[in-house]
């Protein structure tokens, strides 16, 4: 049966009817996807000069180029923020004019640029210091996603400690999709953070990180439960990891109480749902790993068992 154009929107007309959950019409203009994608490019290139270019850029161009950039970019983050201002519930949302209030929050972020900076130059030493596979620390920042979402993920956290609604999240899952690092804006991160290989690593809103924290893939810093759903709301359901702490590939630890002590080491696939001490070693010793001569399975032997 051929349909024609008419028909196919008259159906989805009926469905928007319907199932009217997932839809957003009459209300407030969200922030848009696509304006913060290129913004959080923008924003990575002001924090990495030269690094995110198609052009070589020149120590004597800096100055101008970069004032330049922060003036396209303070205009249309500005624009973003009043629209997650006007959507957000909070009382300054029911003021006529929320423009000043959208320039200051805007100001506020742009200044802690040079504070991140700071950091991320922590970062991007522990990647380089802790992977014997990096070439350069330029390698480490113009090659390795961990740089990228470590960097959204900082910035994002600017705007989530403002109390910015969608902004952050849309910012952080952005680079989730470009890294495979899950990270949530509310997560507090301390100094020295490297992630290697980065592919399925998760860290919950509510997360506490210290300094020198390294961090293999697949490592989920996750809650206990999310039966509760909404509320569970402010509470404290992530894991906090103090200092010089090193997480193997696949581990996962669970939970608001959990607290890894400084100084230790979870090794991989470990599933953690209680506190250990500082200088703790956390191993899985449940499967014993066997080595088996294959020819000997192809022959058939009745004694060959796996």
């Amino acid at each position: 049966m051929s349909l024609t154009v008419t028909q196919l929107s008259d159906q989805l007309l009926a469905s928007y009817a319907r199932v009217g959950g997932i839809n957003h019409l009459d209300g407030k203009n969200l922030p848009s996807k696509t304006a913060i994608a290129g913004i959080t490019t923008d924003l990575l290139r002001l924090l990495f000069p030269g690094f995110f270019e198609e052009k070589p850029m020149h120590s004597s161009e800096l100055k101008v180029e970069t004032a330049i950039l922060m003036d396209t970019v303070q205009g249309r983050l500005e624009d973003e923020l009043l629209k997650s201002l006007a959507y957000s519930p909070r009382d300054s949302a029911k003021k006529k004019d929320l423009r000043p209030e959208a320039r200051q929050v805007t100001l506020e972020f742009l200044s802690s640029l040079s504070r991140l900076r700071d950091i991320l130059q922590t970062d991007a030493e522990a990647a380089y210091n802790g992977d014997p596979a990096a070439l350069s620390k330029e390698e480490v920042i113009v090659a390795y996603p961990f740089i990228e979402a470590i960097a959204v993920q900082r910035m994002a956290h600017e705007l989530y400690r403002q109390g910015v609604v969608l902004i952050p999240r849309i910012m952080t899952e952005w680079a989730h999709s470009r890294s495979g690092m899950d990270l949530h804006p509310g997560a507090q991160i301390g100094t020295h953070f490297f992630v290697d290989h980065c592919t399925g690593t998760v860290i919950g809103e509510t997360c506490t990180i210290g300094h020198h924290v390294k961090m293999y893939q697949g490592v989920g810093l996750v809650a206990r439960s999310l039966a509760g759903g909404q509320a569970l709301k402010g509470q404290k359901r992530h894991p906090t990891i103090e200092d010089h702490v090193t997480i193997y590939a696949g581990a996962t630890i669970v939970g608001g109480e959990t607290v890894i002590g400084a100084h230790s080491t979870v090794g991989a696939n470990v599933f953690l749902m209680h506190s250990v001490p500082p200088h703790s070693l956390v191993i899985y010793e449940e499967v014993n790993v066997r080595v088996l001569d294959k020819r000997e399975r192809d022959k058939g032997r009745a004694d060959f068992q796996i």
